[in-house]
C-alpha cells in the first residue's frame, strides 16, 4: 500500500511552502497548486485572444477551450464534453439557468428547495418560482441525522412537481445526502433534478452518471482551481431549452450557453486542476484513465481526511459548552465531508474566528451564506457557526494547534 505523499503535495503548493499559515478555511476556498497558476500565467502570454480566429494566438484558445470542456466533462463523467458548460460560478449558472428553465414551466407548477442549501442554491429557483407563478415547497433535514430522508421529500412529490434543487453536501453541517436515491423519487415523479456539487467536490469524485441527476455543479476554486463554475446538463435538455443569448450566437453545444468571451486563462487553470489531481493519484499509486486517477486520489484523500476528522471532532466535542452541527458519531463519517461546525453556549463565533486568525489560523464564522440551515437550526443568522474545513493538504499539526487556540478560550468562558 503506497503511504499518503503529504509531503509531495503540500510542496505543489506555493501558499504552503515556508509558511505557518493553517489554511482550515476551504469551503469557501480551497489553495491553488503551482501548475495550475503556470497554466494560466502563460495562458495570458501565450493566447489572449478571442475564440474563432485563423491566427495562432487564437487557434491556441480554441484548444485551451476544449481541453477545459473535455477535462471537466472526465470529472463528472459525462457521456459528452458537450454537455458542459463552464461560468464564472455556480451561483451566476444557477441564475443563468434558471431563466432558462422557468420559461418551460407554468403557474401552478411546483417545485421544491431545501432547508440545507447555499443560498447560491436556493434564491434562483425562488426567484424563477415569483417570475412564472410558480408553488415552492420546502424540504428539511433530519436534525438528527443531518440529512436529507426520503421520508423528507415523499410527502412533497406529486404530478405538479416539475423540479427539485438538491444539495449534495452541506456547506455549513458537512453532511452528504444520499443524491442518487433522492433523485430517484424525483425522477419518477416527473421532475427534473438540479444536484449542488460544490461542497462534494474537493472530497469525492463527482459521477453523474451514478446519481441518475439532469444537471449538476460545482465550482473549481472549491476543488484546487481558478475561479469558475463547471455545469453539466443531459445533452437531450441543453438542446431542448431556449437559451438566453445573443442572436449571432451559435445553436451547437455548449455555445449556445456560453455568453460572452470565455475566461480563456482560467480554462487553462481547469485543466491543470484535473491534471493535478490525476497526478495525485499517480502519487498514491493509481493508474489507468485519466479519470481513474483522479478517482485513485480522492480515495487516497477521503482515508487521509478522515483521519484529521476524527481528530478535530474529537478534540471539540471534548471541550466544554461546545456543540457541533453535524455528524460527530465516528463511525458515520463516509456520510460526511470535512467541513466541521460549531456553536458554544456563551461564546461568540466571530471571537472564536478572530482570536484563530490571531494565531495564523484561517477560518469562517456567519451563516456562511447557509441561510436556511441556520435558520432550520435555530442558530442566530449573524452568529451562525465556526466553520473549519479540512482539505488534502492539511495537517495533524495544523489541527492542534486549532484546538489549542480554541481550548485557550474555552476555560475563560467556563469559569466567567
Amino acid at each position: 500500500m503506497t503511504l499518503y505523499p503529504l509531503d509531495l503535495i503540500r510542496s505543489r503548493f506555493p501558499a504552503l511552502v515556508n509558511s505557518r499559515t493553517a489554511h482550515l478555511d476551504n469551503p469557501a476556498g480551497t489553495l491553488v497548486p503551482e501548475p495550475v497558476i503556470a497554466a494560466v500565467a502563460e495562458t495570458m502570454a501565450t493566447a489572449s485572444a478571442n475564440l474563432g480566429g485563423h491566427f495562432a494566438a487564437s487557434q491556441r484558445a480554441d484548444a485551451i477551450w476544449r481541453a477545459a470542456h473535455e477535462a471537466a466533462a472526465d470529472f463528472v463523467n459525462a457521456a459528452s464534453w458537450q454537455e458542459i458548460v463552464i461560468g464564472p460560478n455556480m451561483t451566476t449558472l444557477a441564475y443563468q439557468m434558471a431563466r432558462v428553465i422557468g420559461k418551460t414551466l407554468k403557474p401552478g407548477d411546483e417545485i421544491i428547495v431545501t432547508r440545507m442549501d447555499h443560498e447560491g442554491d436556493i434564491s434562483p429557483w425562488l426567484d424563477m418560482a415569483e417570475r412564472h407563478g410558480l408553488v415552492v415547497k420546502w424540504l428539511p433535514f433530519d436534525k438528527e441525522t443531518w440529512r436529507i430522508e426520503p421520508d423528507n421529500l415523499a410527502p412533497l412529490l406529486s404530478s405538479r412537481t416539475k423540479f427539485l434543487a438538491l444539495n449534495y453536501a452541506s456547506n455549513m453541517t458537512g453532511s452528504i445526502n444520499d443524491a442518487a436515491t433522492l433523485t430517484a423519487m424525483a425522477k419518477a415523479a416527473g421532475a427534473l433534478v438540479w444536484i449542488d456539487a460544490v461542497q462534494l467536490a474537493p472530497h469525492h469524485l463527482p459521477d453523474v452518471q451514478a446519481v441518475g441527476c439532469d444537471f449538476l455543479v460545482c465550482s473549481s476554486y472549491k476543488f484546487f482551481g481558478p475561479h469558475l463554475g463547471v455545469l453539466w446538463g443531459r445533452e437531450a435538455l441543453l438542446r431542448a431549452l431556449p437559451p438566453h443569448r445573443v442572436r449571432c450566437q451559435s445553436d451547437d453545444l455548449p455555445d449556445r450557453f456560453s455568453t460572452g468571451t470565455p475566461q480563456t486563462e482560467l480554462m487553462a487553470g481547469l485543466t491543470a486542476t484535473i491534471d493535478y489531481l490525476a497526478w495525485a493519484g499517480e502519487q498514491t499509486g493509481h493508474s489507468g484513465t485519466r479519470r481513474e486517477k483522479m478517482a485513485g486520489a480522492y480515495q487516497a484523500f477521503d482515508a487521509y481526511e478522515a483521519g484529521l476528522t476524527r481528530q478535530l471532532v474529537g478534540g471539540l466535542t471534548a471541550l466544554p459548552g461546545v456543540r457541533l452541527m453535524g455528524i460527530a458519531n465516528p463511525n458515520l463519517f463516509s456520510r460526511r465531508v470535512p467541513t466541521i461546525s460549531f456553536v458554544h453556549d456563551r461564546i461568540s463565533t466571530h471571537r472564536f474566528a478572530e482570536a484563530l486568525a490571531a494565531e495564523d489560523i484561517n477560518v469562517w464564522s456567519g451563516h456562511n451564506y447557509a441561510l436556511e440551515p441556520a435558520r432550520h437550526l435555530g442558530l442566530s443568522e449573524d452568529e451562525g457557526v465556526v466553520r473549519i474545513g479540512i482539505a488534502h493538504y492539511n495537517t495533524a499539526e495544523e489541527i492542534d494547534r486549532t484546538l489549542a487556540a480554541i481550548a485557550k478560550l474555552v476555560p475563560k468562558a467556563a469559569m466567567s
